[in-house]
């Protein structure tokens, strides 16, 4: 069985990296009083306290359920505590926020996970756990972080590579592979600990069911639980099984009785302290590993051998190496078929590690609100204080899925608008799991009763810019020319729930009644001139050029979506002429907010910006320029006359509007020009706007980096921005990486980065604009250069830029590895690739959480071969006869 023919059997995805590689400092395990999430639990009190919602561990993989986990610890012998998580910085320790301060690199993943591979560097000497906090607490904002590498712990290669291998033999049989290597000089010990426990479900007062493991033997731990097939663990190596329970230490943490003999850092208190009486005498428990002490010599590889399985074994490693070679042969067959027509080896092993971080990065994600705000009953009643904490009004969330986080150590969490990225990159790979994660959050127990989307678990009621119908249909394309045919029921399942959608964003955001929408941050941070979710003092209100360029986008998409159903069923071109009507009053809007002659397009500057608009009717622009006035490019829609042709009843409107509306067809390009290849335009911006724009963003002095488009414009180095506003002076600076501002709260990073998001979707405008203007419309690129691209060079040049921050460069570097040599010469280090959450707008180098490959693995449909551009962007189905709706 190969893997594309796995993909259609959904058990194979029973097992996977589902485990949180950090659980502690989360909004649903925080039960304080105050909301305090990040000191309610942290990485301290995490090895003796038993959480409430999920689990962590490292390169652990658990059940789609979470009820059994594996995962691996380590001891060099000289650590304060056993390696059973990876170690960071919380909110309020790193000087830019939160940090991970491990390395660790995703290697390879099928998407049924029938083989995975991953690499963690473990240090030999004691981990610089006291070192890393206290310097980075005597940091400031302008400082950069303080790293591990920083630190010197790797300056003589004392560490280990720790390769971790999965391979399912079946759906609920797991062999897993420990290749260590000693890099260093010298002889080293470690102490090895695979580990598996039950995710705790008894303590709550639901279900007081409590599964068991136990053993009679070194070599093998049984596993009974009546939930799952999975009978026994076994080890090829081990001179013993250590059995503890997965129950908080009460007499720890809070000084006060425990549930249990045997508590969750027992197996640690035995590591550590040789505490004999911490560990099950008796074999048994809800949390186990097996013991291997082993002593490397120089530069020597071992390798160990596990299995998890469902069936009764006398010789468990018999057929091992078989299964992986077999399941790692299917692995590079699988993205052989994916990468045809990719020419460089090195932009296949970025992609495809940037599809292996899409993968690890898939989590359980466990929370239910109206339980959270209330207390378990199996424990002590919450304080009154919490009726009224974060998140009291989402109490109909109820989330139990597997879910693909941006990060699963800085952000473990959903991200709504980062999740429509995420589904671009999955849908080359795995269109049902993208069309899956799409619809999950439409669904009644995530999307609130409103048709709001939940942001994220800190404060779900945040607005994210609404690209969720973006991704529905691009996704929905992308998976019919993969499969030669449309998906309908996903679509029209998915613009019903849309509808409410939109509807809230009508309702909710547009305070005025002028279609002028605001949003707060919209996912932007500080890029602008002061916290864009605070009330100004005198009643002023700020109007987004982002948030109604936003929501113009959102209403050409749904126009998009019901265009494309109504080839299918005509009832569906009502919405069409509904969406169409609803984007020019928006566009009117931006140029004429209500009857007064003021838009968001400066005409002085030629460029979108923000306003102020006062109680008395005055408006002031706030003219800053950054990628909030670029944001109108996206809202543009291509559509081939032959469309409209079928749609008579969408086309008689359509010209009637266009007739009878002159003021509002006038603003927006030129829908009843036909252009190249008799295709129709609607979009924010004709020729001129455009242009004008594309002048500031591809000028080097301003928005255009080496290394794609940055987020403010480079002006703001030397001369920053600066307002005053009701006897308050406000700046803007122009900061390549890390922000030099704790205004947001601790990572908020967005003045000068380039990060990935964006940039696709100025190349996807890009690529639509050419699609209507041919190849003969042309813009200076770079700025005063002199030389002249079409938008179709452009957006590929642009692709390029992004691209060169992971490839090597022609001196062998990678502009991702920064400033540190051992990361760019090393054959350790050097061709294992990070995806950060953005990169510096000068230099290339990795900034921020540094495993977000969630919206950075857009690289992999960046580096993917175009698909042929008129399959891709317009359905020339013809409308079957056995397709009813």
């Amino acid at each position: 069985m190969t893997e594309k023919q796995r993909l259609s059997d959904v058990t194979w995805k029973k097992w996977g990296p589902y485990v949180s590689n950090r659980e502690w400092g989360l909004v649903r395990e925080d039960y304080s009083a105050n909301g305090d999430a990040w000191n309610y639990t942290n990485h301290d009190t995490a090895e003796a306290k038993t959480y409430r919602w999920g689990e962590e561990g490292i390169c652990g993989i658990c059940d789609d359920w979470q009820k059994l986990i594996f995962s691996v610890g380590f001891w060099n012998k000289k650590d304060k505590m056993v390696k059973e998580r990876f170690f960071g910085l919380s909110n309020g320790q790193g000087n830019h926020g939160e940090d991970v301060k491990e390395y660790f690199y995703y290697l390879d993943s099928t998407p049924t996970h029938s083989y995975m591979k991953m690499l963690y560097k473990y240090p030999q000497n004691a981990f610089p756990y006291e070192d890393l906090l206290k310097t980075n607490a005597e940091r400031s904002k302008s400082d950069a972080e303080y790293e591990l590498i920083d630190t010197g712990i790797f300056d003589r290669n004392e560490y280990f590579d720790i390769f971790i291998e999965y391979a399912k033999e079946s759906q609920n049989d797991i062999l897993v592979k420990l290749t260590i290597i000693n890099k260093s000089e010298n002889e080293a010990s470690l102490n090895i600990m695979p580990g598996v426990w039950f995710r705790n479900t008894w303590n709550w007062g639901y279900d007081d069911y409590k599964p068991q493991l136990s053993s009679d033997e070194a070599t093998t731990i049984k596993v009974h639980h009546k939930d799952l097939n999975v009978k026994n663990v076994y080890a090829k190596q081990s001179l013993k099984t250590l059995f503890c329970d997965n129950e908080t230490n009460n007499e720890r943490l809070y000084q006060s009785s425990n549930l249990s003999r045997y508590c969750k850092d027992g197996i640690n208190d035995f590591i550590i302290n040789n505490n004999s009486s911490a560990i099950n005498p008796n074999d048994i428990g809800t949390k186990a590993c097996f013991f291997i002490d082993e002593n490397f010599k120089a530069k020597e590889t071992k390798t160990f051998e596990f299995r998890i399985s469902d069936k009764d074994l006398t010789e468990p490693f018999k057929d091992f190496e078989e299964i992986f070679d077999g399941r790692k042969k299917e692995s590079d067959e699988f993205y052989n078929e994916i990468q045809k027509g990719m020419q460089s080896d090195d932009e296949k092993m970025v992609q495809r590690q940037a599809f292996a971080g899409m993968l690890w990065n898939k989590m359980y994600y466990h929370y239910n609100v109206e339980k959270w705000l209330k207390g378990d009953p199996g424990e002590v009643n919450p304080p009154k204080s919490r009726e009224k904490i974060r998140n009291y009004d989402w109490k109909h969330l109820n989330n139990e899925h597997i879910i693909s986080m941006p990060d699963k150590w800085e952000y473990p969490w959903y991200a709504t608008w980062d999740l429509a990225f995420h589904a671009i990159s999955f849908s080359l790979i795995d269109p049902d799991f993208a069309k899956y994660q799409l619809k999950l959050f439409l669904f009644e127990w995530y999307m609130h009763p409103n048709g709001q989307l939940p942001a994220y678990e800190w404060d779900f009621s945040d607005v994210n810019p609404p690209v969720h119908a973006w991704a529905v249909f691009k996704v929905f394309k992308i998976d019919e020319y993969l499969n030669d045919k449309p998906d309908l029921q996903f679509l029209e399942s998915a613009f019903q729930k849309l509808l409410m959608n939109f509807t809230w964003w009508v309702n909710k955001k547009d305070n005025n009644g002028n279609n002028i929408f605001e949003g707060g941050f919209l996912g932007l941070d500080n890029i602008g001139v002061f916290d864009r979710n605070s009330m100004l003092p005198n009643g002023e209100q700020l109007e987004q050029a982002d948030g109604t360029s936003w929501m113009a986008m959102f209403a050409l998409n749904m126009m998009r979506i019901a265009l494309e159903l109504a080839l299918y069923n005509n009832v569906y071109e009502e919405m069409a002429m509904k969406f169409f009507e609803h984007f020019l009053s928006i566009a009117h809007s931006l140029d004429n907010m209500g009857d007064e002659n003021f838009g968001l397009w400066d005409e002085e500057d030629e460029f979108f910006y923000d306003a102020i608009s006062s109680k008395d009717g005055n408006h002031m622009y706030l003219k800053l320029r950054t990628i909030v006035g670029l944001i109108p490019m996206f809202a543009v829609e291509v559509i081939d006359d032959e469309v409209i042709e079928k749609l008579p009843n969408f086309k008689k409107r359509m010209y009637w509007v266009l007739k009878n509306k002159p003021e509002l067809a006038a603003l927006v390009s030129h829908w009843e020009v036909k252009g190249h290849d008799s295709k129709h335009l609607l979009s924010l911006l004709r020729g001129h706007r455009l242009k004008r724009l594309l002048s500031r963003m591809l000028d080097a002095n301003e928005f255009l980096s080496d290394y794609g488009v940055r987020a403010l414009s480079k002006v703001y180095e030397q001369n920053p921005y600066a307002v005053s506003l009701n006897g308050i002076d406000y700046s803007v600076k122009y900061t390549p990486a890390e922000s030099d501002s704790g205004l947001f709260g601790g990572n908020s990073n967005w003045r000068g980065p380039i990060w990935f998001p964006i940039n696709y979707l100025i190349i996807e405008s890009l690529q639509s604009f050419f699609f209507y203007y041919s190849p003969d419309f042309m813009v200076e690129y770079p700025t005063g250069s002199g030389s002249y691209s079409n938008l179709d060079q452009i957006s590929d040049a642009l692709s390029k830029r992004l691209s060169k921050i992971f490839l090597k460069d022609e001196n062998g570097n990678r502009p991702v590895n920064g400033q540190y040599p051992k990361f760019q010469t090393d054959p350790d280090f050097k061709d294992y690739i990070l995806f950060y959450e953005y990169f510096h707008g000068d230099s290339g180098r990795g900034v921020g959480a540094s495993h977000q490959t969630g919206w950075t693995g857009l690289i992999a449909k960046i580096l993917q071969p175009k698909f042929p551009k008129k399959e891709i962007a317009e359905s020339e189905t013809e409308k079957p006869e056995d397709v009813k709706s």
